[in-house]
């Protein structure tokens, strides 16, 4: 076989297009053989493997609920991390009220789909959030979850970062793979959590808060365990048995019980919220420059290069 003599066969536009096309498939069928694989693995949680759809279809997170009670939310935009937008707030605030309101609803599970549990707020998504102040907002969701009458679990795996942190301290009960991280970034985008610091401090402590709140350091697993952000650890593979476990000694208490339990917790160990945390605040012009650094993927002007 003769070798082409300096010749580089280039694919053409139309090949390039059909192959990017594929690729795209492939992953949303991945995706969606994801979700099914996850509401599948219900059956750990419920040996009938019975469940029942919410009322109402979503489109940003699933909700299924087996005949034991066991509801599993999942976060579903997995090709942005599960990060938030005002369409996946607008759905979980629902899907939270739906729960909280049927009686046949023991527990709820919170997950992610793909590789991350919560990446926090979409920044892509910001400017049509500060245009709009329709729709339930972060701190309306995070209150709706804190004072959900029941049990919830979050199955940390991945990445659980600023609001998706938020969203785990604010579950009863926080299980995470060795893989897991967490992490409250917002500082490192010009912006305070003050909103969401009586939720980290009763969760974690104000020391470990102060340190990993204005650092935005990312908090591995081990760590997260030892100052009280996660309860357990656990393999990636063993997340599900280990879910399982912990929801089948909850289904042993008493619902009215725990309601009563869970409601005195929330009121004896959680800070009041700051004045500053229910107003609407200005985009100050360190948020507009830490957004368009993470953005355009550069460090902030506020970050001194290396000597």
């Amino acid at each position: 076989m003769r070798a082409l003599k300096g010749r580089i066969m280039h694919p053409s536009p139309a090949s390039v297009r059909q192959y990017r096309q594929q690729c795209r498939l492939g992953r949303a069928l991945r995706e969606t053989q994801r979700v099914a694989t996850l509401l599948g693995l219900m059956k750990d949680l419920d040996p009938t493997h019975d469940t029942k759809e919410t009322a109402l279809p979503f489109e940003t997170i699933a909700v299924q609920v087996t005949p034991r009670g066991i509801a599993t939310v999942l976060l579903n935009r997995p090709d942005r991390g599960n990060a938030f937008n005002r369409a996946m707030l607008a759905e979980l605030h629902r899907a939270l009220g739906e729960l909280a309101a049927d009686e046949a609803t023991r527990l709820a599970v919170l997950r992610g789909v793909g590789a991350h549990f919560c990446a926090g707020a979409d920044l892509a998504d910001r400017e049509d959030q500060a245009a709009s102040s329709t729709g339930p907002a972060m701190l309306d969701v995070l209150a709706a979850l804190d004072n959900l009458p029941k049990p919830t679990i979050a199955a940390v795996d991945g990445g659980a970062i600023g609001g998706g942190a938020a969203i785990a301290a604010c579950c009863d009960i926080v299980v995470a793979t060795d893989a897991a991280f967490f992490s409250i970034p917002e500082v490192r985008i010009g912006m305070a959590p003050v909103r969401l610091a009586p939720l980290f401090i009763r969760a974690m402590g104000q020391r470990s808060f102060r340190r990993y709140g204005m650092s935005g350091e990312r908090i591995r697993a081990p760590e997260a365990l030892r100052i009280g952000l996660a309860h357990q650890l656990c393999a990636p593979p063993a997340l599900d048995a280990t879910v399982a476990e912990i929801a089948d000694a909850l289904l042993h208490g008493a619902p009215g019980a725990i309601r009563e339990l869970k409601s005195a917790c929330v009121r004896l160990a959680t800070p009041p919220w700051p004045a500053e945390a229910s107003q609407a605040r200005a985009r100050t012009a360190e948020a507009i420059e830490g957004i368009a650094s993470f953005r355009e993927k550069r460090k902030p002007s506020w970050y001194p290069g290396s000597a």
